[in-house]
């Protein structure tokens, strides 16, 4: 995890409550290498978002807690970072929307073809 990922977190899930969650995790990853208080509002300012509004759902009770049984979640299964992919409960090395593609078409032939349930 780097410094900045808990407050990435805050602000993808408090986008999420205005509806912009894919928008703005999208802009979050473009903007990754300089992540600052600074630049998460200068993103909700760009989505348009109110923020006031988005501020106070970082800082919420149910937003801290959806980041901590995440994080939980997330030692259980031995993710190191994000994006994590699982498919079927197998975490995915993936380099590219291509081989995600794949993947997904590979577990549903083998699904087809009942190797899996």
């Amino acid at each position: 995890m780097h410094p900045y990922a808990r407050n990435a977190a805050a602000a993808a899930l408090a986008a999420n409550n205005q509806g912009k969650y894919w928008q703005f995790s999208h802009l979050l990853f473009q903007n990754s290498s300089r992540l600052s208080d600074a630049t998460i509002q200068n993103l909700v300012k760009q989505l348009g978002l109110d923020a006031g509004k988005f501020n106070r759902d970082m800082r919420s009770a149910p937003v801290q807690d959806q980041i901590n049984k995440d994080m939980i979640e997330a030692e259980k299964a031995s993710v190191e970072g994000t994006p994590a992919v699982f498919i079927n409960g197998k975490a995915l090395r993936i380099g590219n929307d291509t081989e995600l593609k794949m993947a997904v078409e590979n577990e549903l032939k083998r699904k087809k073809e009942g190797l899996i349930k």
